[in-house]
């Protein structure tokens, strides 16, 4: 798996059509091939079950059956498109500035864990903040063994810092799109650039209501007669963007989130009342949000919280003023 050997064994003197997996190595792989002149196809795992499930699953045997799929036609892979290695460095940032974030938490909890075991107890603060409430209140007797995991927060803290002004300084230089989907309340710089960076191409999707499906977020089907059960959804798609959406969503139907129609649609589907009422209306709220935010990158068009209807204050206000011209 190097570019010298996939040279040597996919010389660009003999063009020819490559069929492979997506994975780890996919995107770069794809890139390296197609640049020596080659048609490459990357299928869908997904579809591919009589290789994944298959019991006599080996490398020359899966090569075979991907040969056989891309001969007769390459539209039984439903081939991916993977996203420019531009975009790839971008998300690898973000994705490294969130393994920073998680390793930080797990600190800070063990920070709490090992003081309580000792009966102390560390104050309640925002990450960005630990370090500094913790060293000016930490006991002296934990200060030579959690005071080490201390001072390591704090140096992950500055680099998450670092990482988050360069993300910032990449968003307006290079991707002033995002600057469209932040008027979305609960959608922050670093989702906007993860979304502008997943997606990269907004014009790949005929229709905005794609996206869900790209993302993961759609219900799955397995119908059958008549049977046609509720199922969970999809999982497809990049699992980062996901769970940012998701936790957008949490917060656009907060208390502290202003109205929208959106936030209202979701409230009404918590009403509905069952045991994972909640769970629910937030990742139908996530994957509208994903939607919305594909409409608002393509139009260009200013953020209304209420599009498609009109506020209760502009209702009343009209119906007061044809009352007043009915009574004149």
């Amino acid at each position: 798996m190097t570019r010298e050997a996939l040279s040597e064994h996919f010389p660009a003197s003999q063009l020819m059509r490559i069929a492979i997996e997506t994975g780890t190595h996919s995107n770069w792989v794809r890139t390296h091939l197609a640049f020596l002149g080659h048609e490459v196809i990357v299928a869908n795992p997904r579809e591919l079950q009589a290789i994944t499930r298959s019991d006599r699953k080996s490398d020359p045997e899966d090569a075979r059956k991907l040969a056989m799929y891309v001969r007769i036609d390459p539209r039984i892979l439903r081939p991916i498109q993977h996203r420019s290695m531009e975009a790839q460095h971008g998300l690898v940032v973000i994705k490294a500035r969130d393994a920073l974030v998680r390793v930080r938490t797990v600190l800070i909890n063990a920070a709490r864990g090992l003081a309580k075991t000792c009966g102390y107890r560390l104050p309640s603060c925002a990450s960005a903040c630990f370090a500094a409430r913790c060293r000016a209140v930490l006991p002296a007797p934990l200060e030579a063994r959690v005071g080490k995991l201390v001072d390591q927060i704090d140096q992950i803290t500055q680099q998450i810092q670092k990482i988050s002004t360069e993300l910032g300084r990449l968003a307006t230089e290079n991707y002033p799109e995002t600057a469209r989907l932040k008027q979305v309340p609960g959608v922050g710089p670093i989702t906007a650039l993860t979304y502008v960076l997943t997606i990269e191409d907004p014009t790949r999707f005929q229709k905005s209501r794609d996206v869900g499906s790209f993302l993961g977020l759609r219900p799955r089907q397995s119908q059958s007669g008549k049977r046609d059960p509720q199922l969970g959804i999809t999982k497809a798609g990049d699992r980062h963007l996901r769970w940012l959406l998701v936790e957008c969503a949490h917060v656009l139907m907060s208390k502290r989130s202003p109205d929208s129609q959106l936030k209202r649609w979701g409230l009404r589907l918590c009403e509905r009342g069952g045991k994972n009422a909640k769970k629910r209306a937030t990742v139908a709220v996530a994957r509208k949000l994903g939607v919305l935010l594909h409409r608002l990158w393509m139009t260009g068009q200013p953020y209304n919280p209420f599009y498609g209807s009109e506020e209760p204050d502009q209702r009343h206000e009209k119906l007061r003023v044809s009352s007043v011209s009915a009574g004149l």
